[in-house]
């Protein structure tokens, strides 16, 4: 049968093929016979539309879903759809949402960085430059998390070095419960047709991988992203326009495909606005397309897309002191080196002398012989074998023997030595992107390169070897290499082997030196852990694995844990303050890398770091004297980020290419010296790290801010016992099996999923994960997943929980339509609850926040605005009432208060928040265009005037300049109305979601219901008197009786961030009965570490402060159980139980 316009009214839910959903009518249609204009909003997504146009013929196919009869839904179940629908917008009201469902503790720089920068903007595109160790990956995290909580992210992609894609991999999966696939170079070898970057939603791949020639299209084919997160992002930086590097290039193509962009790094810049201007123009196109941009911003001391944190600002919260006072201490601890030097005597003196001989005579041949594929190559070699030597005598031994093996090989096979197909030497970049175990194998490949064209050469060059080998053996049996005496003198003294709870990180860049290292510690009986290249990430209980060999560290299993540059990166160890470099990595970089594993946030102690040099070799002197030069800098300039910068100052390959020069007979060890004096400059370091540019990196921190909404983050997030027990009546509800397993709170295994589940994940908005077949054990705590490895964590945002939210959701939705009756104790008069859901977005369509506001009209038609958690606190009767009085429904007055009491403030508040963010941003862009117009300008004027001179050449130039300054001026035009239409904020599907009925409750003046209300003379008594107490106590108080909360006061004390949230019942004698609320119960139970109960006595006479207590929900407090309150004699609470200290609300790992 189809349906008239007439038939179409405001709430109407209409059904048909022109619809992916049921979609509810909001507000009055507009129109006549032959169409009707409505604005429309899904009733399972909240999806609005707008201004859609029904003709008659269009009407023919749409049904009208059955109007619902008012008042006559279930309230039970009108309670579970109203919860189903805050937790969805937990966002809204919880400002750390996020944090409540991630595994970290964070830190108030990264707080701040995150709510108070990343999120402010409707499109993330952000340079996050804090100093090392700041905890960049958890800052990205949360930012990854609170986007897909809003629904804005579903594809995201992580690019960073090749060696931290597994630490990424982790990070995310351990702290966000977010699993990424790497994407390497062997996934994209055998494609077959099909795109990878569009098989998997979220990805982790190299920069260098993705970067390549025959990969770069099919990154440019794939489907645009939600999230690109850079790591080690000034790698993407390009000298100047004309020379843009491939991964500036990467850089640029992901700024053009992805929504949301993040860089990442610890040196944002060299010191150059102009180097700088062109990096942030992978955020910003326009707004940093010129330099004076950049003045601007340091001028205002204020950037847009920019912020910069150093070690030195970075504080933890404020803790109590031994002097019982409270301080913000600062995160990082010193770091102090020293050197342990030694000189090499007697035979280690001689084979170190044969083989720099032998090194020189080879790299001499290498250097005539020009750039020569073999020639570098033997060139290269000869380096590691001094390398080698200045780490241990048996890497060098181990190398010498397989190079004598590899050419015997060619002397037995090769007819033409000349004729042998050398491998390439890896770039600079491709080495620094290996790991430690492809340099080995690389190496090995590259220990076959002679440059020997005749046997007799060859010959020759194997009997050097051999002697080599001879030599090496005599020095490296037992233990009286001086090097190795000096490491068992300097671990005695240090203590090792009296305190076997002391831990040691022992670094070395070869395989074959751990491999001697670890055979020597064991034998002095010390228990010795490994890391190097050749172990697969594995499990913390796969044994043989790099996490497990972690996790015995960290657990002291293992005292010792010997290191290649495998655990440079990725690998944090803070529970250790010892490093001993038991060789110098040429690249200084990998030094820093090095210490970044015990000197980061966690550590407790100094960072002792010991250097091992042998002071009478010429490698020795160099590494020595570039070291002690670094430390004097960095004293002077008393910057420990002179480490961090140290790359941009000195090349990776610098110190190897002054070695190699040394042994090719172009340079003197005195020569070395001297260049160190020339490239290792104070005042080159001191232009990065004493820079205008540093003047944008933020001094400090507004740390009494961030105490006080981290406080009030505590008391509105959502926490285990909400989401328990509201999974646990909606699985009763969808049909999901839930077993609780015994001895563990909130902790459950779950049955067979119902097929209705599944119907949940084939929906377009579905952005989560595929629903798994089975589930097996799961828990809604934190503190419980620690205690048991196979628990699952179901939160909000797991595909589990958001499909039993979502369908509930879907089903109840009817019950609050209907509207529902309640009952309420401490009420004369019935009123009626309508439930608003409203939303805000900008001029380009983006919904920015969305809110619920609940309205009370009373029987005198005065008005009031609730929380709509009043709803979840009221009684549900045991029956229908017989006879409902009348209500008016919504109507004009209604409509009229909502928009001046709720909406109007709403969009306001939006409207603030987002206006300092886009003024930086304008200001940057005007000024950019300013700038580069003028200069066309100018250019173009020089051209006009030559043409009037008559030069007809001037004529194509001018005409092509002007085509440029329009060019100019229409994307100055087009920048500018994108930033204004994001500045036009409307209200935006704007909608009665519900109604409740709520009337007096009929039983509540018959004992002992009487008594369950309070006396409002006795009441503010109490609560004057509790104030009192807490204002002599320094705290800030915030009377909140009126706003439904579960509580009375809000008490913050401005230092410690301590929040109270306090109830208070007050009693007219020295003792008597207390009761608590349902919504008073429930908060007390959910808030446990922030509630605290004051019973306030003698409120006849002169009113007592009994002692505050915390955590009232320990008590056996007796339901009340027909009108749902809880009962408690005072004298009860003297009884000695013991107070439940809840875990921090943010605790877990570091």
């Amino acid at each position: 049968m189809s349906i008239s316009a007439s038939d179409i009214s405001e709430g109407t839910v209409l059904t048909g093929s022109q619809f992916s959903e049921p979609m509810r009518v909001i507000g009055n249609p507009t129109g006549g016979d032959c169409f009707v204009l409505v604005n429309l909003v899904g009733t399972r997504t909240s999806t609005f539309r707008g201004g859609v146009t029904l003709t008659k013929q269009d009407l023919g196919s749409i049904q009208i879903e059955r109007k619902e009869t008012m008042f006559t839904g279930k309230p039970r179940l009108f309670k579970l759809g109203l919860e189903a629908l805050r937790i969805s917008l937990a966002q809204e009201y919880d400002p750390y949402f996020g944090l409540s469902i991630s595994r970290v503790d964070p830190l108030p720089h990264q707080l701040d960085a995150v709510y108070n920068h990343l999120l402010k903007s409707a499109r993330c595109r952000f340079l996050l430059a804090d100093d090392a160790g700041a905890g960049k990956t958890i800052m990205s995290g949360l930012l990854l998390k609170e986007l897909k909580l809003r629904g804005l992210a579903d594809r995201v992609l992580i690019i960073c070095p090749a060696n931290l894609a597994f630490q990424w991999q982790r990070e995310m999966a351990d702290r966000f419960q977010e699993q990424f696939h790497v994407l390497r170079g062997g996934d994209l070898r055998v494609q077959y047709g099909v795109n990878e970057w569009n098989k998997h939603p979220q990805i982790i791949t190299s920069m260098d991988l993705a970067k390549r020639d025959e990969i770069l299209p099919s990154v440019r084919q794939a489907d645009d992203w939600d999230l690109v997160i850079v790591d080690e992002a000034h790698r993407m930086s390009a000298r100047d326009s004309e020379h843009k590097s491939e991964r500036y290039r990467l850089g640029e193509l992901m700024r053009d495909k992805t929504a949301h962009f993040l860089l990442l790094t610890a040196t944002p810049h060299k010191g150059d606005p102009a180097n700088f201007s062109l990096f942030l123009q992978l955020l910003d196109q326009e707004a940093y397309a010129d330099v004076k941009s950049i003045h601007d911003a340091m001028e205002r001391r204020e950037a847009a897309c920019y912020l910069r944190r150093t070690k030195e600002v970075m504080l933890n919260f404020p803790k109590p002191q031994a002097d019982g006072s409270w301080k913000a201490v600062k995160l990082f601890k010193k770091r102090i080196p020293h050197t342990v030097a030694f000189c090499l005597e007697g035979d280690e003196m001689d084979l170190y002398k044969a083989v720099t001989q032998y090194v020189q005579r080879q790299s001499a041949r290498a250097a005539e012989a020009g750039d020569d594929r073999r020639a570098r190559a033997v060139g290269f070699i000869m380096a590691m074998y001094q390398r080698r030597m200045a780490s241990s005598t048996h890497s060098l031994k181990q190398s010498l023997l397989r190079r004598q093996k590899a050419l015997k090989h060619l002397l037995e096979t090769a007819s033409q030595l000349g004729d042998i197909p050398m491998p390439d030497l890896p770039t600079e970049e491709e080495w620094e992107e290996m790991d430690d175990a492809e340099r080995e194998a690389r190496e090995r490949e590259l220990e076959r390169a002679t440059l020997a064209k005749r046997k007799p050469d060859l010959e020759q060059e194997l009997k050097e070897i051999a002697e080599l080998i001879t030599q090496a053996q005599r020095v490296g049996d037992g233990d009286h290499e001086i090097k190795l005496s000096r490491l068992k003198s300097q671990l005695t003294k240090e203590g090792f082997f009296a305190d076997r709870n002391q831990r040691l990180l022992l670094f070395t860049e070869y395989k074959d030196t751990l491999d001697y290292l670890v055979e020597k510690l064991k034998k002095w009986g010390l228990t010795v852990g490994q890391i190097h290249g050749g172990m697969k990430p594995g499990s913390r209980d796969e044994e043989g694995s790099r996490l497990f060999a972690e996790r015995s560290f960290w657990d002291l299993k293992t005292q010792v844990l010997v290191a290649t540059e495998a655990a440079g990166e990725g690998i944090n160890l803070q529970c250790c303050n010892y490093l001993f470099n038991y060789d110098i990595p040429w690249n200084p970089n990998r030094l820093e890398q090095r210490m970044g594993r015990i000197h980061r946030y966690g550590q407790t102690k100094d960072c002792l770091i010991f250097n091992f040099f042998a002071e009478n070799t010429v490698e020795g002197r160099v590494l020595q004297k570039l070291l002690e030069k670094l430390q004097a800098i960095r004293d002077a300039l008393d910057e420990d980020s002179v480490f961090n910068v140290v790359g941009e100052v000195l090349p990776a390959n610098q110190i190897e290419r002054l070695l190699r020069d040394f042994y090719a007979g172009k340079l003197s060890a005195d020569d070395i010296e001297a260049r160190l004096e020339v490239d290792v400059r104070e005042e080159d370091f001191r232009k990065i790290c004493k820079s205008a540019l540093e003047g944008l990196a933020k001094k400090n921190l507004n740390l009494p801010m961030l105490v006080e909404r981290r406080a009030l983050a505590q008391e509105r997030r959502i926490v285990p016992e909400t989401v328990a027990r509201f999974f646990d009546a909606s699985a009763k509800e969808v049909g999901l099996p839930l077993t609780p397993i015994k001895g563990v709170e909130r902790a459950f295994t779950v049955g067979k999923l119902p097929t209705v589940l599944y119907g949940q994940t084939r929906a377009k908005d579905w952005k989560l994960p595929q629903l798994a077949r089975a589930y097996g054990r799961i828990c809604f705590d934190r503190s419980t997943l620690e205690t048991d490895v196979r628990l699952e964590w179901v939160t909000p945002g797991h595909a589990l929980f958001e499909a039993v939210r979502r369908l509930v959701w879907e089903q109840t939705q009817p019950q609050l339509r209907q509207g529902a009756v309640f009952y309420e104790l401490e009420r004369e008069q019935p009123a009626l609850l309508e439930l608003f859901l409203a939303g805000v977005a900008d001029g380009t369509g983006i919904v920015l926040h969305r809110r619920l506001f609940l309205v009370e009209t009373n029987g005198d038609g005065t008005r009031r605005l609730r929380d709509s958690s009043y709803l979840l606190d009221l009684i549900v009767p045991d029956k229908q009432p017989p006879l409902l009085p009348p209500v008016a429904g919504e109507d004009a007055r209604t409509q009229a208060f909502l928009f001046e009491k709720a909406l109007q403030p709403f969009l306001a508040e939006v409207a603030s928040e987002r206006e300092h963010e886009l003024d930086l941003i304008e200001r940057s862009v005007r000024t950019c265009f300013e700038e580069l117009i003028a200069k066309r300008d100018a250019v173009l004027a020089k051209h006009l005037m030559v043409q009037e001179q008559g030069d007809p050449s001037a004529v194509g130039l001018a005409e092509l300049e002007a085509q440029k300054l329009q060019d100019l001026q229409r994307r100055r035009d087009l920048r500018l109305s994108e930033l204004a239409r994001q500045r036009a904020l409307s209200l935006q599907g704007v909608e009665r979601i519900g109604l409740a009925l709520v009337l007096p409750h009929p039983e509540r003046h018959t004992l002992p219901n009487a008594n369950l209300k309070s006396d409002p003379v006795t009441e503010k008594k109490a609560v004057a008197a509790v104030i009192a107490y807490e204002q002599a106590r320094g705290c800030r108080i915030e009377d909140v009786q009126s706003q439904d909360l579960g509580f009375d006061l809000r008490s913050l004390h401005p230092v410690t961030g301590e929040l109270r949230l306090i109830e208070v019942k007050g009693i007219g004698a020295a003792t008597g009965t207390i009761f608590l609320s349902p919504n008073e119960k429930r908060v007390a139970e959910d808030r446990r570490d922030l509630y605290w109960l004051y019973i306030v006595t003698h409120c006849d006479t002169e009113p007592y402060l009994e002692e505050p207590l915390k955590d009232p929900a320990r008590f056996p407090w007796h339901e009340v159980k027909k009108v749902e309150h809880y009962r408690l004699e005072v004298n009860a609470m003297t009884q000695p139980i013991q107070v439940k200290e809840d875990s921090p609300p943010y605790g877990g790992g570091k």
